[in-house]
């Protein structure tokens, strides 16, 4: 079989996948509005002229290197390349306003390559016991793990639990706008047919991130000639990676997000973005300097980019052993191996075991490769912070429509995109969180749909169905721990102070 992989990557049509995969997929990812399964679904048509390994290997290098390319854009522009991309801008800007952006940067490259190695290892050894797991999980494991993750908003409340929640409230009320997925009625739409599919997540993230931004720094027109660097007085500086003694830092953080990524990854219908949250919630809940997170925080920047990308790999665990996609970009890539005749299960592993493993193999080389490229191109694509906000800010501006207008080239999500960033512009006048609004925005589909469908399924006997299920007690037990780590935390601070 070792012959068989070797002779696969001698291929020089598998080398090219892989190159025009992690290359083309941080273009896109860094582009507000395109994503990884956008360029997954252009270029499938692609893949039936090429080798099985070569085409999978680049649809799996573009899913990875997509992900990893969104944090550019959310660390220097306050813009995050996809949904999985929204935690990182909120640490990855404020440190690139601090002069550290090419860190922040480099930062992203390393943590985003291990959490994708780290699932490409787990893809390759552990596969079919860990796919197992995700015939555990159906509706009301899925709905408590939305809960989970919406837990998640104590950590980006800021100083006001209570806004935190409200914001929290409302992006679950938005979430509500549209097609009811299990009764089918409309709500919300006001008429407006665009509606009955819901509010576009991409379009209402670059709002309340990009737009909202945008509109704040055309508020300073003193500065409109300065760059971002010059307004903070700041320089970007010459250190991209953490020096040898400051790694064992971050070890315990790769670590943890990595696990956290995988298992994210391998619950069907999770995705990058609440790996990312829970694993950016769980980080600043350890970390011994929470005061950074929200101001510029590296060690929270890592949790992110870790979290996001292993994500990739774990969601290909039951994709290729069980047919069950764990996230959008999976489902696209199922439809890749199905037309190379590749037929997830127990084939796959067995009489297609060279394939597979050249495949898998690939997967991983895609992360370690991405790692280098990112690293090549940080120091140029850095120095757009020192391009004057008068240039650089309709750029940003128009880039941003644009994106949001090729989602479904609509011109009514230019409009979501404009409305959120109207509203993101006045939530930060009022400090209120915009995090906690996309958060409640992103999981609040998939917990109503899980709760709905679970009352179905439970059959009037809904708290015996939770209770009666092993993996809805863990996850009971998670939420609660959760909540009460943090209270519990801030009671004994309050002690300690008073003593």
């Amino acid at each position: 079989m070792i012959q068989e992989i070797l002779a696969n990557f001698a291929s020089v049509q598998v080398w090219l996948g892989l190159a025009v995969g992690v290359i083309g997929g941080m273009v896109i990812g860094a582009m507000p509005g395109l994503s990884g399964g956008m360029a997954i679904a252009l270029l499938l048509p692609v893949t039936y002229s090429m080798e099985p390994v070569a085409a999978l290997v680049m649809l799996m290098a573009i899913y990875t290197a997509a992900m990893t390319g969104g944090s550019i854009s959310a660390i220097l522009l306050h813009t995050p390349g996809t949904p999985a991309n929204a935690a990182t801008a909120i640490e990855g800007y404020p440190l690139t306003k601090q002069g550290r952006g090419l860190e922040a940067v480099g930062m992203s490259m390393l943590s985003s390559g291990i959490g994708g190695l780290a699932s490409a290892i787990a893809l390759l050894v552990i596969a079919p016991p860990l796919a197992k797991v995700s015939l555990m999980f159906s509706e009301p494991e899925s709905f408590l793990i939305s809960i989970f993750g919406l837990t998640v908003i104590g950590s980006l409340a800021g100083n006001s639990i209570l806004k935190g929640l409200l914001m929290g409230l409302v992006g679950l009320f938005l979430a509500t706008v549209g097609t009811d997925s299990v009764t089918g009625v409309l709500r919300y739409t006001f008429g407006a047919d665009r509606l009955m599919s819901g509010i576009q997540m991409v379009p209402a993230l670059i709002g309340l991130f990009t737009i909202s931004q945008v509109m704040e720094n055309c508020e300073d027109y003193k500065n409109a000639n300065k760059s971002l660097l010059e307004q903070n007085n700041t320089a970007l500086g010459k250190k991209m990676l953490p020096r040898l003694r400051e790694v064992p830092r971050y070890l315990w953080t790769w670590a943890v997000s990595s696990v956290i990524g995988i298992i994210v990854g391998i619950l069907p219908g999770a995705g990058g973005n609440i790996g990312s949250w829970i694993a950016y919630d769980q980080t600043k809940k350890h970390s011994k300097e929470k005061e950074l997170f929200g101001n510029g925080s590296m060690e929270g920047l890592a949790a992110c980019e870790t979290g996001n990308n292993a994500v990739t790999g774990g969601s290909m665990i039951p994709l290729m052993t069980l047919s069950i996609p764990g996230s959008p970009n999976a489902a696209i890539i199922l439809g890749g191996l199905l037309i190379q005749g590749l037929v997830p299960g127990a084939r796959l592993f067995t009489t297609q075991a060279p394939t597979t493993y050249s495949i898998l193999i690939g997967f991983a080389l895609s992360n370690i490769l991405m790692v280098f490229v990112g690293l090549a191109i940080a120091r140029y694509v850095v120095n757009v912070v020192k391009i004057p906000n008068s240039i650089l800010m309709p750029v940003v501006v128009s880039l941003a429509l644009i994106g949001s207008y090729a989602i479904n080239a609509s011109m009514f999500d230019v409009f979501v995109a404009i409305a959120f960033g109207a509203l993101g512009y006045l939530m930060n006048k009022f400090d209120l969180s915009s995090a906690a609004l996309i958060l409640g925005l992103i999981l609040g589909g998939t917990a109503e749909s899980g709760l709905m469908l679970s009352m179905v399924m439970a059959r009037g006997n809904v708290l015996g169905y939770f209770f009666g299920r092993p993996v809805c007690l863990v996850l009971m037990a998670l939420i609660v721990l959760s909540i009460a780590g943090p209270v519990i935390s801030h009671v004994r601070g309050r002690r300690k102070a008073a003593q």
